[in-house]
């Protein structure tokens, strides 16, 4: 069992892509669908596919990268949030990530979403984690 299902979510990536792999498996839960989502609308991987099993599901994300460069186009996977210490941010409070280039994944009440999304809805909520 895993103690911390979105750490690991993102150590799967950051691990497939060190190891240059095109396509990641990961086992799913709504919180690891929907955060795939977000990084498909932002550009960071190519595309996903959400598979049914006996279990829970599986999630199929093909990494993207730089053609002429072959690096990943995910640069860094950050959490904040973790189970021993939370992060919670209100709309005003959300820190930048590289400037404004990368993105925060924030939990919210209405959902999951960017921080530039929920500081536009004026929620504050969870951070989950900074991709760049």
């Amino acid at each position: 069992m895993v103690t911390d299902p979105i750490a690991d979510y993102l150590t799967r990536i950051r691990n497939a892509q060190m190891a240059n792999h095109r396509v990641v498996e990961i086992p799913a839960s709504n919180l690891k669908k929907r955060i795939t989502e977000i990084l498909y609308d932002k550009g960071y991987i190519l595309k996903y596919k959400f598979e049914e099993d006996k279990k829970q599901g599986i999630i199929k994300i093909a990494l993207k990268y730089d053609q002429s460069t072959k690096l990943p186009v995910i640069q860094s996977l950050e959490r904040v949030s973790r189970p021993g210490l939370r992060t919670y941010a209100k709309p005003d409070e959300f820190k930048r990530v590289k400037n404004g280039l990368g993105i925060a994944i924030v939990s919210t009440s209405k959902g999951v979403m960017t921080d530039k999304e929920a500081k536009s809805q004026n929620v504050g909520g969870e951070v989950l984690c900074n991709i760049y």
